[in-house]
């Protein structure tokens, strides 16, 4: 069909990113989409748990009819057919993130005629995704800056594998009258202070406090307030992060542990982002920037202008945003070019 968008899962970073955004701006613009080579760079390339997850998430939300939608599946068809408000619960089954399902299914849910409340189970402190603190410290205020309203909580945390880790959120259906005319992350105030905070449940606590002296004695000139807690969850676990509190935010960096990962891994870790970022002199952390882009597509936007260079005229998109970003790492131009097949 002439109207399917094709979405190659091999082209830039070509992981889970990709399926993500495009699931998301299907659901919005009720676009049918097809995908191909899902995951196709990663080890063990197809849709695992937590981007099944994902996809039957958007799915129940829309309405959608689905062909494809199983673990190790590398080629998926989605066709929407609207987007319905409610309570749901998402289970990924596995330790597999809750913040990348949140982050999938709160666009949608934002473009609901009615409130939403949506309860998602799984990992909430696993590698390679954002962790709890970074989604509710860092991405939702810049959400609600862009006018949205969303409430969140973390029930539970879970780690790897034993998961079980729960939050909760609450959406309401965007209200146009509250975005801003222009929407700006290029300066980030003045620095107010920050602290580093090391977490272990059914661990030692010692190894959180050794992660936090680490980062700490790293960055005196910053003044970290030290924190070191112990929680409990369905299994052990352990990760530190750190944050730098700014008149517009707060910044947040972090690492996880695993079995293999010994404490000064994880110190280093949080060390090597902060001083990245603090050299940088840029206000939107480059984690955060790729995130940030989906949501600033559909509620900020922009508009198409005619420009001349005295031989040709083109019709160029221009955002009514700005982000002072990092590094425009492979997730952010992967986004940024699936943002541009729905356009």
């Amino acid at each position: 069909m002439a109207d399917v968008i094709e979405i190659d899962g091999s082209v830039g970073e070509g992981g889970g990113q990709v399926l993500r955004t495009a699931l998301s701006l299907a659901a919005i613009t009720n676009r049918e989409v097809s995908f191909s080579n899902i995951r196709a760079k990663r080890e063990k390339p197809g849709l695992k748990r937590q981007h099944l997850t994902c996809v039957n998430a958007v799915a129940e939300i829309s309405g959608a009819k689905v062909n494809g939608n199983e673990v190790g599946s590398m080629d998926l068809e989605f066709a929407p057919k609207g987007i319905k408000g409610g309570d749901y619960r998402f289970d990924v089954g596995t330790a597999g993130s809750v913040t990348l399902v949140a982050q999938t299914v709160i666009p949608v849910l934002l473009k609901a005629e009615k409130p939403s409340s949506v309860t998602i189970t799984g990992g909430t402190h696993v590698p390679f995704a954002p962790i709890w603190e970074f989604f509710s410290l860092a991405y939702l205020p810049e959400l609600c800056r862009m006018g949205a309203k969303v409430e969140a909580e973390m029930e539970c945390c879970g780690f790897y594998p034993a998961a079980g880790g729960v939050i909760k959120l609450r959406i309401w259906p965007f209200d146009e009258s509250k975005k801003p005319e222009r929407y700006e992350l290029n300066d980030l105030g003045a620095y107010k202070g920050g602290k580093v905070v090391g977490v272990v449940s059914a661990i030692p606590k010692s190894i959180a406090e050794a992660e936090v002296g680490i980062v700490c004695k790293q960055f005196r000139d910053l003044d970290l307030k030290p924190e070191v807690r112990s929680i409990e969850s369905f299994g052990p676990g352990n990760y530190a992060y750190a944050q730098l509190d700014y008149e517009r935010g707060s910044v947040v960096f972090s690492s996880v542990g695993t079995y293999a990962k010994s404490r000064k891994a994880v110190a280093h870790e949080v060390v090597t982002a902060v001083r990245e970022f603090v050299k940088s002199g840029k206000a939107c952390e480059k984690h955060l920037a790729d995130q940030l882009l989906v949501p600033l597509s559909l509620f900020i936007g922009g508009e198409y202008h005619w420009e001349s260079d005295g031989l040709w005229e083109d019709e160029v998109w221009r955002p009514n945003w700005t982000l002072d970003v990092q590094k425009e790492t492979k997730h952010y131009m992967t986004n940024r070019d699936v943002i541009e097949k729905f356009r």
